[in-house]
């Protein structure tokens, strides 16, 4: 039965993540056309190739790799309100950036494309230098919860950095707030290559240790009794789980809450082993980020919304209506 149920789930999101790319197609700061409508016009489907089909599909790609990097952080800290960020990616990669822009003395938008790109990799090394640095405060992954405490140091240990940065750099306040509160308008094919490769990688890897997520669910006792390597088996799951991470954030930036609710969300609606969980909370990250790039693109047309801004907003929207829902069953 839940078999069938994740089956037909699978469908409604690719539906869904095929709507959603014709209208990321269709949408832009100069209004609405249907892409075929534009074929004879060479400026109109310039616009759609080189800015709009990029950037919805990349839009997707991040969400994706965010919903998959959730759903691992969730099942290794068996915590359902652990995010992608919570071993110090986040703050590694917006560190990285102040660096970068500090060093630049600029603002991102005023930089040719190979200093974006520069950008991007400052932010994916930030990143993984932060998960690096919870690792060897952590002393390794032999510890959940040592782990996790080591994470939310490192996390607001960087965040002072960032912070003293700015303070030292005010002329990069206005740059990074963009990288602070998610942007999509940046990604381009590249970024679309450097997302998708990844998420392939990490989709296949997530996919082979899913059943250690599976014994872990059950307890660390139970897991070793199984026979399965925990200290080994968490390693490859937090490199994974930094390798997601840091992905999207480079392209992207900060998106919040997409990563937390959509595996809540997917789980809500079926119940499965990590195998398919994973796999679900992938396309339905990928879903909840490419509607709300939608969104801010269309609101306030020809101006946009941080995409960070909306995906707060509604991710936590739904989590106070989980929360509530659970409350009035006695389960919170």
């Amino acid at each position: 039965m839940n078999q069938c149920r994740a089956a037909w789930l699978a469908l409604a999101l690719a539906v869904l993540s095929a709507s959603l790319a014709l209208l990321g197609a269709s949408v832009g700061s100069t209004g609405f056309d249907w892409p075929w409508r534009l074929r004879d016009d060479p400026m109109g489907w310039q616009i759609v190739w080189d800015i709009r089909l990029p950037r919805t599909l990349g839009t997707w790609l991040a969400g994706a790799l965010l919903g998959l990097a959730g759903a691992i952080a969730q099942g290794l800290f068996r915590n359902p309100l652990a995010d992608p960020y919570l071993l110090g990616s986040g703050s590694g990669a917006l560190l990285g950036v102040a660096a970068s822009m500090a060093a630049l003395g600029g603002s991102p938008f005023a930089l040719s494309w190979i200093a974006r790109m520069g950008l991007a990799g400052a932010a994916f090394v930030g990143a993984m230098a932060g998960v690096l640095l919870t690792l060897a405060l952590a002393q390794g992954v032999q510890h959940t919860l040592r782990l996790l405490l080591a994470g939310v140091i490192v996390g607001v240990v960087l965040s002072a950095f960032t912070s003293l940065l700015m303070l030292l750099s005010p002329e990069i306040m206005q740059a990074l707030q963009a990288f602070m509160l998610g942007n999509t308008s940046t990604v381009g094919w590249s970024a679309c290559a450097l997302m998708a490769v990844p998420l392939a990688l990490a989709a296949l890897v997530a996919w082979a240790l899913s059943p250690t997520l599976d014994a872990l669910a059950l307890g660390e006792a139970t897991a070793t009794s199984l026979g399965i390597p925990l200290p080994v088996m968490r390693m490859a799951l937090v490199a994974t789980l930094g390798l997601a991470t840091g992905a999207a954030v480079a392209q992207t930036g900060l998106v919040a809450f997409v990563g937390l609710a959509a595996p809540h969300l997917a789980r809500s609606l079926v119940k499965v082993t990590h195998g398919r969980l994973i796999l679900l909370a992938a396309g339905t990250g990928g879903v909840l980020l490419l509607a709300a790039d939608i969104l801010a693109r269309w609101l306030i047309a020809p101006q946009e919304l941080p995409v960070g801004v909306l995906t707060a907003v509604l991710g936590g929207t739904y989590l106070l209506w989980l929360m509530r829902q659970r409350t009035r069953g006695g389960v919170l």
